[in-house]
């Protein structure tokens, strides 16, 4: 479960009052329940699903996260580019204290990238493609109660990008997701429930199909 109080965000601006993006924000995420954040550009989607994975702090009220939550899946942080891809999976294991099956996770995470012998190359000579399914694997070498996702079935060629799709469809009903897409189709296959972000203000609707009407009415 996840769970928003009053949550606001607000940046600095090089003159006069800060910016709001959110302000007074309420809601209830159930456990494995799937929702779709939309809004316009600049409403506040990766804003709030980077602070519902603990990338950014509120600057008012609370976010509780009452379960394992990702890391925004394919993130695109995080990677040193003078290890290997296998040397970084190996530190990330550490870093989320996995050692002791961390030979089972680097398989899953290598045979999901898919880039074959560049897992043992350096990640500087890796092309953006390879990164972004490098960083992709990762994010899902873990299991986790709540995934996150901002645009990332887009990530990748064609056939990747189905992969993706496939992985995230095995987790409707093991996990929760939350998903910033601009594809409605996406939304649709994916999410139960939806958040429609407007002038700060957050909108829960319980059918996802209702908060894209509200989105398009506007």
């Amino acid at each position: 479960m996840i769970v928003a109080e009053d949550l606001g965000k607000k940046y600095p601006t090089r003159s006069g009052p800060p910016h709001w993006v959110l302000r007074d924000v309420n809601f209830t995420i159930p456990a494995k329940l799937s929702v779709g954040i939309i809004g316009r550009n600049g409403a506040g989607k990766s804003t709030l699903l980077r602070m519902i994975g603990g990338n950014e702090k509120p600057s008012t009220g609370s976010l509780q996260r009452l379960s394992r939550v990702s890391w925004p899946v394919g993130f695109g942080g995080g990677l040193l580019s003078s290890l290997t891809g296998r040397q970084n999976a190996k530190f990330l294991c550490r870093i989320q204290g996995r050692e002791s099956d961390s030979e089972q996770i680097l398989g899953k995470m290598q045979e999901f990238a898919d880039i074959g012998s560049a897992f043992d190359e350096p990640v500087s000579s890796y092309s953006t493609g390879m990164k972004a399914r490098l960083q992709f694997a990762m994010s899902l070498g873990f299991e986790f109660d709540v995934y996150i996702s901002d645009e990332v079935t887009s990530v990748g060629d064609a056939a990747f990008q189905k992969k993706a799709l496939a992985h995230f469809k095995s987790l409707v009903g093991k996990a929760g997701l939350i998903m910033v897409s601009h594809s409605e189709s996406t939304l649709k296959d994916f999410c139960e429930a939806g958040i429609w972000l407007n002038e700060g203000k957050a909108h829960w609707y319980d059918n996802i199909d209702d908060a894209i009407a509200a989105y398009k009415a506007t």
